[in-house]
């Protein structure tokens, strides 16, 4: 007798599918050896951006500042999107559509949760005209067709051998520029607030960049072997993410029933995780308030007690993406400037990710090197 599937189970199929579609897709996207081509591209991102933006000013904001490099980024690599009004525009919608995310969802008109669903709805509208020009420069055959994801999306055949749809790429991508619209750049603001704070540990950083930057010619740009060599400042950038993770957690739903701490936790209940639980813990972190980068050195921590990208079949895809991001900017910061901090005791503030609620404002004292 054939099984008739009820439309919430279909529906909940078909879902799980297109899910289990975009993540595969994803990873492939964001391997490291198909990132390596691009670290050429975010060094000549980085450089512009602190040209125009910061070495014209004493003092800066970094968390703002940050965030629009990150997303000029992020249009650039998944979309290929390079023109300023188009970014800004994006810019703006992105902005609404997160401060909508842990809104309560009443969809009424003047709501948060309306004006990010309104918002949504222009963003892949502009996506979905971007994929439709794409098509066509496919179609014609077109040898300067861009290889960002986007191609790479429409390029991919679903399990059934048919292409992907445009509203599921257009989805795909929404995102991926949601995922890493506050994460990476509040990771960035973070690492230079810490190495204002700790001089000795900006002094190291100085020094391992300073290395690779005299190894180059004066027009190279930086590339996958240069970041191999960034070591300490990795280390730096993890000891940063342990103090402040630049997500404060996410829900999982329990697969099976299961006891922790003497309470069970029945299958299909809701949980939230949170590396706060385990990052600051001194069970797994020896004076965890203290701001240590040589802690990440050999082994490193113990497994899933550092999560700041989540851990698991789950863990965070775009990791390798944020940590090229993260030490391409570091590097270009550290070897043009020294900074201070504007307010010494600014206060933070948390949503999807940690923010300083006065942007990190910094003083720059840019080197005399050349």
């Amino acid at each position: 007798m054939q099984k008739i599937v009820s439309s919430p189970e279909l529906v909940e199929d078909v879902a799980q599918k297109d899910f289990v579609q975009m993540r595969r897709a994803v990873v492939e996207f964001l391997k490291p050896e198909a990132l390596q081509h691009f670290v050429p591209i975010m060094d000549s991102m980085a450089k512009e951006h602190l040209e125009t933006e910061w070495s014209p000013y004493r003092e800066v904001k970094v968390f703002p500042l940050s965030k629009k490099y990150a997303f000029a980024l992020a249009c650039r690599f998944f979309l290929s999107v390079t023109n300023h009004n188009h970014v800004t525009k994006f810019a703006d919608h992105f902005a609404i559509i997160i401060r909508g995310l842990l809104s309560v969802p009443i969809n009424i008109p003047g709501t948060t949760f309306n004006r990010a669903i309104r918002a949504g709805k222009v963003v892949r509208q502009e996506i979905l005209e971007v994929i439709k020009q794409r098509k066509k420069e496919l179609s014609e055959n077109d040898g300067t067709v861009a290889r960002d994801f986007l191609t790479h999306s429409l390029l991919e055949l679903d399990e059934n051998g048919k292409a992907i749809n445009e509203m599921m790429i257009a989805s795909r991508i929404m995102s991926l520029l949601i995922a890493g619209h506050d994460t990476t750049n509040s990771a960035i603001t973070f690492v230079l607030k810490y190495l204002a704070e700790f001089p000795h540990v900006y002094s190291e950083v100085f020094k391992e960049q300073m290395e690779i930057a005299i190894s180059k010619g004066p027009n190279d740009l930086l590339n996958w072997d240069d970041i191999k060599k960034m070591k300490y400042s990795w280390n730096v950038v993890l000891e940063s993410m342990r103090l402040t993770p630049p997500t404060q957690g996410t829900f999982r739903e329990v697969v099976n029933d299961f006891t922790y701490t003497n309470f069970t936790i029945p299958k299909g209940w809701k949980t939230f995780w949170t590396p706060y639980s385990t990052h600051k813990n001194p069970k797994y972190f020896q004076d965890p308030e203290k701001f240590n980068p040589s802690r990440f050195e050999g082994n490193g921590p113990e497994p899933y007690t550092f999560v700041p990208f989540g851990g698991g079949p789950r863990m965070c895809p775009g990791r390798e993406y944020a940590r090229l991001e993260i030490l391409v900017f570091m590097h270009n910061v550290v070897t043009r400037f020294k900074w201070e901090k504007a307010i010494l005791d600014e206060k933070l503030s948390f949503y999807v990710s940690p923010i300083p609620v006065n942007g990190l404002p910094i003083y720059l004292k840019p080197h005399s090197h050349k």
